[in-house]
């Protein structure tokens, strides 16, 4: 384990924070609130620290998987750490457990929250609320990798772990030139996202904020009625841009470079496409009674099923009142999440389409054991390796589900709530049912649920083996 660079990292991670906690404190300042001491306190403890870790120069530049998994984990829960204090240093919390849970939410682009009232906080601190969905939305240490030779060598290890779906590759032969264009493409889209709901009509903090919201597909909202107060056009524009943010982005570096073939061959685009349209038609028909009109079924119809598919979480309408066919459609789209590459949560389309091929293999080969068939994606043959970490992966999600579901079920809610509460925060999307639905918060959970909820984000994020390798003797030997 080469220590060293694994702590150079974490230095570099914490002055990466505090020069993010910069933009908090000047939204402070212009809104003239006490809290903006705060965020000078903090930006003076990230910096110091990462200031001290950035010092520790690695003998070697060599980086292997183990490094950079276990540097990539332990940034995510060292920012979280340092995130949290904000909320703790300028009386906006007074539980650290609930402001962990708040921050690794907003990372994580969870969006799940204990705040039940989001408006009377300070205008700053709401700010770095929201912030911390965009940086966690492409991810810290991608950006590092973008402007900073960290490894000098193979800092793919770096991108894999941190960027969600079964495979990454590179887009351009340099991994720093790869994670630039991945963090260009973010920063631009963003942007647009911006001005169109400016022009909308939205003030220029809500579009800021709900935009870092919508690019990290976290769902953090700035007001207690989430988006259900704001109008058509900017539900139907952020409906739109939570759809594009789920997509991979290496499909808008295609269209860039002018690939558009390669673009419509993506199966797991057309599959995310198709997903997308058939649920929401069915939770149109099956709903439409409780809304005025066509239009008005369609619209928050599409806007759940994309919030919910790319694991947002804002929300137009309490489906908690939908019938249960509804309802079950948006739970089947907690578990499949988005594509492979994209800033959403979820198992992944790409790892659904996988596994459902591998059954439907099984069952020939069980029909007709001599024949020979291979698992295509994209006209590509899929690697025995690929097949194994998606089964390894569904294998061990389903073992951290069932356990988590099994420890908050002591703070005896009901089974619906406490297994979305488990969905919502696993595969990053914020919203559950019941008492974790879109009019309710996760405040009503003990310490101990909310640590392992707040566990289940970092796992979801992170796909699960980064954490887990940090529990692992084999991680820390020679």
């Amino acid at each position: 384990m080469n220590y060293r660079m694994i702590l150079n990292i974490l230095g570099w991670v914490l002055k990466f924070e505090a020069a993010a906690m910069l933009l908090p404190f000047v939204c402070s300042l212009i809104y003239m609130e006490t809290a903006a001491l705060s965020f000078v306190i903090c930006i003076l403890l990230c910096f110091l620290c990462g200031f001290f870790l950035a010092r520790i120069k690695p003998k070697s530049k060599i980086m292997y998987s183990k490094d950079g998994f276990t540097a990539v984990a332990l940034s995510w829960i060292v920012i979280s750490i340092f995130g949290a204090l904000p909320f703790i240093i300028s009386g906006s919390m007074s539980n650290f457990a609930d402001a962990l849970f708040e921050t690794v939410s907003g990372f994580t682009t969870t969006g799940a929250s204990i705040l039940s009232d989001v408006e009377s906080f300070p205008k700053g601190v709401v700010f770095w609320r929201s912030f911390t969905h965009w940086i966690g939305g492409m991810g810290v240490v991608v950006f590092l990798v973008a402007v900073l030779p960290l490894s000098g060598g193979n800092n793919l290890y770096l991108l894999k772990a941190e960027s969600p779906g079964p495979s990454v590759s590179k887009l351009v032969p340099k991994v720093r030139a790869t994670a630039k264009i991945l963090y260009s493409i973010y920063s631009v889209m963003t942007l647009i996202e911006i001005v169109i709901l400016l022009i909308g009509g939205m003030d220029i903090f809500e579009a800021i904020t709900i935009s870092f919201g919508t690019a990290g597909t976290g769902g953090f909202a700035v007001r207690n009625s989430s988006m259900a107060d704001y109008s058509s056009f900017i539900q139907n524009t952020v409906t739109i841009f939570m759809i594009l943010f789920g997509v991979n982005f290496s499909l808008y570096y295609l269209v860039l470079v002018r690939k558009f073939k390669e673009v419509l061959r993506s199966e797991e685009f057309r599959t995310y496409i198709l997903i997308i349209i058939v649920s929401t038609t069915l939770i149109c028909i099956n709903s439409y009674h409780l809304f005025d009109g066509p239009g008005s079924a369609v619209k928050h119809s599409a806007f759940q099923v994309a919030s919910i598919m790319t694991t947002t979480g804002y929300a137009t309408d309490d489906f908690n009142r939908w019938p249960v066919f509804s309802k079950t459609i948006l739970v089947i789209l907690m578990l499949i999440g988005a594509c492979a590459g994209s800033t959403g949560g979820g198992i992944k389309v790409s790892r659904i389409i996988i596994a459902l091929k591998t059954v439907a293999k099984e069952l020939i080969l069980t029909a007709h054991p001599k024949s020979t068939r291979k698992i295509t994606m994209d006209k590509r043959i899929v690697e025995h390796e690929t097949i194994r970490s998606i089964n390894v992966f569904i294998m061990a999600y389903a073992v951290i589900f069932v356990a988590s579901t099994l420890i908050i079920s002591i703070d005896n809610f009901d089974f619906t709530t406490n297994f979305t509460a488990v969905a919502a925060t696993i595969n990053n999307i914020g919203p559950g049912l019941n008492a974790v639905g879109p009019t309710g918060n996760f405040g009503g959970f003990s310490n101990i649920s909310k640590i392992v909820l707040t566990f289940d984000m970092l796992i979801g994020r992170l796909e699960i083996f980064p954490i887990l390798m940090l529990f692992s003797p084999y991680t820390w030997r020679k």
